[in-house]
């Protein structure tokens, strides 16, 4: 009779069927899927740049919170900070006072990655060439530099050739602007990773960016594509989001993640506690939805290039 009254109860509860509810179900179901996926490494280093000249989209954000994504799941990743505000060597736990050897020290003064690259505590796998407030002076101390635009370059091939351990990203992280820094992290990289806000003029600037990324091509670095569009600060309760998602989707069908990542306070309190999503509440939504970024980045990586392999074999 009690099993009975308490089924009874259960069907007649409102909160049983309630968007808590749901969201709660959803979260566990996610949850389990990542514990049960299984990630295969490329073998090779990819060096992504983080970059959107609009401000306040993410993009600090997304570059340690990808970052520390793919190490919990196996990969090794440096995050080079290459913003004056070093606002990702602080999300990632790394000291960055004036007086700690930094990326302005490989930019201007020649050190070597290896002199400066800091272990984030939050992962063997994460480490981190901080930045420091010496970086908002390099931008006119490069002008004079020889080589002014592959400074970062230079040094970060100089340190994948004789790492005993390679990463198996690098994650570089822009300042949101196009000036010396900038184009040194695109004329470093293969790939590119726009962050976009689901807000009002979230497309605001891009065709700059896309003009910048397409003038990089041409005359510094051919090799550089923009693989990757994530959207960000998406509240799915709100029109207005799933309009921006829906038209950044029909311009950008084969870059876009459908991988969304949502409007999160536990996003945005992790960095003054000095710590990504991944570590301050790895089971919050934010943070099963930038590992789920992750994995999507490796296995949209991973298809293309057993696509080409196909295509290549059967030529």
């Amino acid at each position: 009779m009690k099993q009975a009254e308490d089924s009874d109860i259960t069907a007649f509860d409102p909160l049983a069927d309630s968007p808590i509810a749901r969201e709660l179900a959803d979260l566990s179901a996610r949850r389990k899927t990542l514990e049960a996926a299984t990630v295969d490494l490329p073998g090779t280093t990819r060096i992504i740049t983080v970059s959107n000249q609009k401000g306040g989209v993410g993009k600090t954000t997304t570059a340690v919170n990808l970052a520390a994504a793919l190490a919990s799941v196996g990969a090794r990743v440096l995050v080079v900070d290459l913003d004056p505000q070093g606002n990702a060597s602080t999300a990632l736990g790394v000291p960055h006072s004036a007086d700690i050897p930094s990326i302005y020290d490989v930019l201007i003064d020649e050190f070597s990655f290896a002199d400066i690259i800091q272990t984030s505590p939050e992962s063997e796998l994460l480490t981190c060439a901080p930045s420091t407030i010496h970086l908002a002076g390099a931008e006119i101390e490069l002008v004079s530099q020889v080589a002014r635009e592959h400074r970062l370059r230079g040094a970060l091939d100089d340190y994948l050739a004789s790492a005993p351990q390679k990463p198996d990203f690098v994650i570089i992280d822009c300042p949101p602007s196009l000036g010396l820094l900038t184009i040194n992290a695109f004329t470093a990289a293969q790939e590119v990773l726009i962050p976009i806000q689901c807000e009002y003029y979230a497309l605001e600037g891009l065709s700059q960016l896309l003009g910048n990324v397409r003038m990089i091509q041409k005359h510094l670095n051919p090799r550089l594509h923009v693989s990757t569009i994530l959207l960000t600060m998406y509240d799915g309760r709100t029109r207005l989001a799933q309009q921006v998602a829906e038209e950044v989707r029909s311009h950008f069908s084969d870059e876009v993640l459908d991988t969304v990542i949502p409007r999160s306070v536990r996003v945005s309190e992790a960095p003054s506690f000095g710590q990504t999503v991944i570590a301050y509440d790895g089971q919050s939504a934010g943070a099963i939805a930038y590992r789920e970024a992750a994995l999507e980045i490796i296995q949209r990586y991973n298809d293309t290039h057993a696509d080409e392999a196909a295509n290549e074999g059967g030529a």
